[in-house]
């Protein structure tokens, strides 16, 4: 088969909303988007709809194959436990995908061919052929993040009425932080597992039985707090006369490191100095106020192995008179860790040539200053070095077919999606737009660094797994979460039972014997079956009638301030089929939240819409020899549309279980 285009980049973009999109562009904050769907073609509103649920490693994986989750598999963004109820696994594993990649097929088919951080089904490699490169896609963050950050994100609060050095775990929620309790000792760090190990040998239980339980907010995450008392300088090699110093604590108080704190030009302490020790005449990283000090290279600890590791940070303010400080540090990258790149070789090809693996950012907690100065610049940063290691191995590594993905939009979306609407206790709505605006500004930036490889021979085919709503009436409690089992209403119907203790309290168990359903994961219910499940107690020839009124009390479900019902859809597992879902990895009833009461994204149908120009659908746009130019189609465009169509532009066959069509209506020298 002839190949339409030369050669194709598949640039995924996590989180990206089409009509969020469409509006800053006709705003004129992504003037390189607009240059590419210019020279390209797209759906009238950008717009491609997905599957579900709209989470991220089945949508990848559908864009990848070309298959629903009902066929790959991958139907969630975890995995039931094949034997359990109440424990769930973790789901970014090719070796659950049934459902053949479009990658295997280009390898296949002689063509080099990259995939770079496609998470949910790309790791480990599932070809031996030697044309296929694979990076990470352990996890959606960024890469080496599930096992190379050996060191927590952290603030550093250091002042002259402190008296002690002390290390507390998870203890700032944002920046105003908590007060200092002296005789506090150090909090060893006894995690023993890297966050891969973890999620890939460690299922996951957790049984909610409260409201404020069903849900955690990332913009909620608490952050380390290093705190450190600021004295004179003394003993030093060489610090100027009015210096003060401050001792910093890295990896849970393991590693120490001496701090210098120097004046300005004008007199003003404006600086922090870090060194291993106060004889070394150069330091390891040199803040001062304002500037965002990237890779600084250090010691960390991995269990207790002593290795190097790259971090950044930022002084983000400190007293004149020298007496106070505050920075934030990121987490520490194991910049060696080779683990999750194939061949090899890449990683150290990219560390020379380009620099080190970045850390994600979770800085936020609803405060303007960590999003903006933090996470923002740590994911500029990030930015930069996945489009500049992309571009260097595009131009360099002899590839024909890269698919890449890139998290920035969906993790800092997180931290704000939920309050563009009201705002929060923190900051106003208008600060929360305009700080996600700011995440697309950021976006347009990245892409305008892949323009010049149309000029190249390149084609581009940009695309998202979902968008993000901002719910109109705020999110309901029975949503179960991505990894926990909410037994609020099922208790109360009489479908699920706790076991209790010898004072009547409910214990976090699950009483199998009067136990009839369970909810799990996001969308999913099972029936405790009989002949399938461990401890069945529902007749198979029961099922259906079970099945019924579950539904029949979901959708009872209704808001006591709108009156309004909070579910939208609940289907068997063999009607799921309409909407892309169900199958064997499925529960025996899919729901999905109403429209107006999603959270965020994942709980609701590819549709849906939010407020403050919010949706969950995807974005498509491609350019480039083989794509028509300056076109705006009226097809509606799938996810399963994106593989067979990038096979086309390939000339290679459909994936095995492609379930979609090209996308012919914006191919050039399409030969039907």
């Amino acid at each position: 088969m002839k190949a339409l285009a030369d050669k194709v980049l598949i640039l995924g973009i996590d989180g990206m909303d089409p009509k969020l999109t469409q509006k800053f562009i006709d705003e004129g904050y992504m003037p390189n988007l607009k240059k590419l769907i210019a020279k390209g073609s797209a759906e009238k509103n950008l717009r491609m709809i997905g599957g579900f649920p709209t989470v991220t490693p089945p949508m990848w994986t559908t864009l990848a194959t070309g298959a629903n989750p009902s066929t790959h598999g991958i139907t969630e963004y975890y995995a039931k436990h094949p034997e359990r109820l109440d424990v769930i696994v973790y789901n970014f594993d090719s070796t659950k995908c049934k459902a053949e990649p479009l990658w295997n097929v280009t390898a296949a088919a002689g063509k080099k061919t990259l995939v770079w951080h496609w998470p949910g089904s790309s790791w480990p490699p599932t070809s031996d052929n030697a044309n296929l490169h694979v990076v990470d896609g352990t996890q959606p963050g960024g890469i080496n993040c599930g096992i190379a950050e050996v060191d927590n994100e952290k603030l550093v609060v250091a002042s002259t009425k402190t008296e002690e050095v002390i290390y507390r775990k998870k203890a700032a929620t944002d920046s105003q932080i908590p007060c200092f309790i002296p005789g506090m000792e150090i909090e060893e760090d006894h995690d023993e597992l890297s966050s891969y190990d973890k999620v890939h040998a460690v299922e996951v239980t957790d049984i909610a039985i409260t409201s404020a339980e069903t849900y955690h907010n990332l913009s909620e995450t608490p952050l380390d707090i290093c705190y450190s008392s600021i004295k004179p300088a003394t003993g030093w090699l060489n610090a100027p006369k009015d210096a003060k110093e401050f001792t910093l604590l890295n990896n849970g108080g393991k590693i120490r490191r001496i701090c210098l704190i120097t004046k300005n030009e004008k007199g003003i302490y404006a600086s922090v100095s870090i060194y291993k020790s106060k004889k070394d005449s150069t330091p390891l990283a040199v803040c001062s106020l304002g500037q965002f000090v990237e890779d600084v290279v250090d010691e960390a600890y991995k269990k207790e192995e002593k290795i190097m590791a790259n971090r950044n940070m930022r002084l983000l303010e400190i007293a004149e008179d020298g007496s106070s400080l505050k920075m934030w540090i990121s987490a520490a990258m194991d910049f060696h860790n080779d683990n999750l790149w194939h061949p090899k070789t890449l990683l150290s090809d990219i560390v020379k040539n380009v620099g080190y693996p970045q850390p994600i950012c979770m800085a936020g907690s609803s405060d303007e200053i960590l999003i903006s100065k933090c996470a923002r610049a740590n994911w500029d940063r990030a930015a930069n070095w996945n489009a500049h290691a992309i571009n260097y191995l595009a131009r360099n590594g002899g590839y024909e077919v890269i698919f890449s993905h890139f998290h920035n939009i969906d993790l800092q979306g997180h931290l704000l999606v939920k309050f563009l609407h009201d705002g929060s206790s923190k900051m106003t709505a208008e600060t929360y737009n305009k700080l996600f605006r700011d995440v697309y500004v950021q976006t347009d930036q990245y892409i305008s660094e892949f323009l010049d490889l149309l000029d190249e021979g390149w084609t581009i085919v940009m695309v998202s797994d979902h968008g993000q709503i901002c719910p109109e009436h705020g999110r309901t409690d029975f949503l179960p979460g991505t990894n926990a089992v909410n037994t609020i209403y099922f208790e109360q119907w009489g479908y699920l039972t706790l076991k209790k203790d010898a004072q009547g309290n409910r214990l976090r168990e699950i009483d199998w014997d009067k136990t009839v359903a369970v909810p799990q994961r996001c969308n999913q219910i099972y029936l405790n079956l009989k002949g399938r499940d461990p401890h069945g107690i529902v007749e198979p020839d029961e099922q259906y009638e079970w099945e019924e009124k579950i539904m029949t009390d979901l959708y009872s479900l209704k808001d006591p301030q709108t009156g309004k019902r909070i579910i939208s859809l609940a289907l068997r597992n063999r009607d799921a089929v309409i909407i892309g879902t169900g199958g064997p990895e499925c529960g025996d009833i899919i729901y999905v939240i109403a429209e107006g009461y999603t959270d965020d994204h994942g709980d609701s149908l590819p549709t849906f819409l939010g407020t403050n120009d919010t949706t969950v659908a995807s974005i498509f746009v491609a350019a480039g020899k083989g794509i028509k130019e300056n076109v705006k189609t009226e097809r509606v465009i799938k996810h399963i549309d994106v593989a067979p169509t990038v096979a086309l532009l390939a000339g290679v066959k459909m994936p095995a279980q492609c379930e979609g069509a090209p996308i012919y209506q914006i191919l050039d020298g399409c030969p039907f």
